[in-house]
Protein backbone atom coordinates (compact mmCIF):
# COMPACT_ATOMS: atom_id res chain seq x y z
CA UNK A 1 0.00 0.00 0.00
CA UNK A 2 1.09 3.21 -0.94
CA UNK A 3 1.39 5.95 1.60
CA UNK A 4 0.86 9.85 0.72
CA UNK A 5 3.73 11.92 1.21
CA UNK A 6 2.75 15.19 2.42
CA UNK A 7 5.36 18.05 0.43
CA UNK A 8 6.12 21.11 2.39
CA UNK A 9 7.40 23.90 0.51
CA UNK A 10 11.08 24.83 2.03
CA UNK A 11 12.13 28.11 2.81
CA UNK A 12 15.52 28.98 4.15
CA UNK A 13 16.49 31.21 6.68
CA UNK A 14 20.15 33.13 7.11
CA UNK A 15 21.00 34.95 10.07
CA UNK A 16 24.41 36.16 12.05
CA UNK A 17 25.09 35.59 15.61
CA UNK A 18 27.88 36.34 17.52
CA UNK A 19 29.97 33.42 18.50
CA UNK A 20 28.62 33.49 22.42
CA UNK A 21 25.21 33.34 20.85
CA UNK A 22 25.79 30.16 18.96
CA UNK A 23 27.91 28.58 21.69
CA UNK A 24 25.01 29.35 24.06
CA UNK A 25 22.02 28.66 21.84
CA UNK A 26 23.66 25.11 21.15
CA UNK A 27 24.29 24.71 25.10
CA UNK A 28 20.54 25.38 25.50
CA UNK A 29 19.78 22.44 22.50
CA UNK A 30 21.41 20.41 24.21
CA UNK A 31 19.97 20.47 27.60
CA UNK A 32 16.52 21.07 26.30
CA UNK A 33 16.54 17.72 24.26
CA UNK A 34 16.40 19.13 20.74
CA UNK A 35 17.91 17.34 18.08
CA UNK A 36 19.59 20.15 16.40
CA UNK A 37 20.24 24.11 16.59
CA UNK A 38 17.95 24.71 14.27
CA UNK A 39 15.40 22.30 15.88
CA UNK A 40 15.84 24.91 18.98
CA UNK A 41 15.62 27.51 17.29
CA UNK A 42 12.72 26.89 14.91
CA UNK A 43 10.70 25.56 17.52
CA UNK A 44 11.40 28.51 19.72
CA UNK A 45 10.81 31.11 17.76
CA UNK A 46 7.32 29.05 16.43
CA UNK A 47 6.39 29.27 20.30
CA UNK A 48 7.44 32.95 20.79
CA UNK A 49 5.55 34.14 17.44
CA UNK A 50 2.12 32.04 17.98
CA UNK A 51 2.21 33.83 21.87
CA UNK A 52 2.89 37.68 20.14
CA UNK A 53 0.02 36.65 17.52
CA UNK A 54 -2.55 35.11 20.39
CA UNK A 55 -1.55 38.45 22.36
CA UNK A 56 -2.03 40.81 19.69
CA UNK A 57 -5.18 39.07 18.69
CA UNK A 58 -6.83 39.35 22.01
CA UNK A 59 -5.74 43.32 22.22
CA UNK A 60 -7.31 43.53 18.87
CA UNK A 61 -10.40 41.81 20.05
CA UNK A 62 -10.81 43.57 23.41
CA UNK A 63 -10.44 47.04 21.43
CA UNK A 64 -13.31 45.92 19.12
CA UNK A 65 -15.62 44.53 22.27
CA UNK A 66 -14.81 47.97 23.89
CA UNK A 67 -15.49 50.19 20.71
CA UNK A 68 -19.13 47.84 20.42
CA UNK A 69 -20.00 48.14 24.17
CA UNK A 70 -19.31 52.40 24.35
CA UNK A 71 -20.76 52.88 20.86
CA UNK A 72 -24.36 50.66 22.04
CA UNK A 73 -24.07 53.00 25.45
CA UNK A 74 -23.83 56.57 23.24
CA UNK A 75 -25.78 55.93 20.28
CA UNK A 76 -28.45 53.46 22.21
CA UNK A 77 -32.24 53.35 20.28
CA UNK A 78 -34.97 54.48 22.68
CA UNK A 79 -36.70 52.00 24.66
CA UNK A 80 -39.52 50.35 22.42
CA UNK A 81 -43.16 49.71 24.26
CA UNK A 82 -42.20 46.20 24.91
CA UNK A 83 -39.06 47.53 27.02
CA UNK A 84 -40.94 50.71 29.19
CA UNK A 85 -43.82 48.30 29.55
CA UNK A 86 -41.34 45.57 31.13
CA UNK A 87 -39.28 48.16 33.27
CA UNK A 88 -42.48 49.67 34.59
CA UNK A 89 -43.48 46.41 36.42
CA UNK A 90 -40.33 45.27 37.63
CA UNK A 91 -40.89 48.72 39.12
CA UNK A 92 -44.34 47.62 40.53
CA UNK A 93 -43.09 44.57 42.02
CA UNK A 94 -40.13 46.33 43.91
CA UNK A 95 -42.67 48.54 45.47
CA UNK A 96 -45.62 46.10 46.89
Amino acid sequence: MATKELKQEKARFDTRLSKEQKVFFERAARVGGYRSLTDFVVLAVQEKAKEIIAEKEQIIASKKDSEIFFDAITNSPKANKNLIDASNEYKAQLSQ
